[in-house]
């Protein structure tokens, strides 16, 4: 789950707001798909304006800005040590950025871009970004 995920990542970084923590889950399963050869939860990303957006986890941190480990309902203990690894990996990477540093790459990036064809700028959007175009594109980096 991806609430899992979220959980084990907040439990290590402390709080932050809900869009960096999108985006730190949505690199940590870009990255899975790369280096594991599986995904990391079943849920999907959304190209939303703002970069790539979990709907399940975006709904269960509706409202607020900053959230913390005890906001979300995963529990880290049901990730593997190899999974914990490689998140490890994306957070010694990407977690030193700020939000909007982390939203702007994505926004330079082909799945990302991919999903907004033909979505103009700023406007919403529902599209899926799909985790064969995040393994293709983050497997050719």
């Amino acid at each position: 789950m991806v609430f899992d995920i979220a959980r084990y990542i907040l439990e290590k970084l402390g709080p932050m707001s809900t869009m960096k923590l999108q985006k730190l889950c949505y690199y940590s399963q870009a990255w899975s798909l790369v280096w594991d050869d599986t995904e990391l939860f079943s849920e999907e990303f959304e190209a939303w304006a703002n970069g790539p957006v979990c709907k399940e986890l975006y709904d269960a941190t509706r409202g607020m800005f900053t959230v913390t480990a005890k906001d979300e309902p995963g529990d880290s203990n049901n990730l593997s040590e190899n999974q914990k690894d490689s998140i490890n990996l994306v957070l010694d990477y990407y977690a030193k950025h700020n939000a909007q540093w982390l939203s702007q790459l994505t926004h330079m990036e082909d799945p990302w871009l991919q999903a907004r064809v033909n979505v103009p700028a700023g406007e919403s959007s529902s599209n899926i970004i799909t985790k064969e175009s995040m393994a293709l594109y983050y497997g050719g980096l």
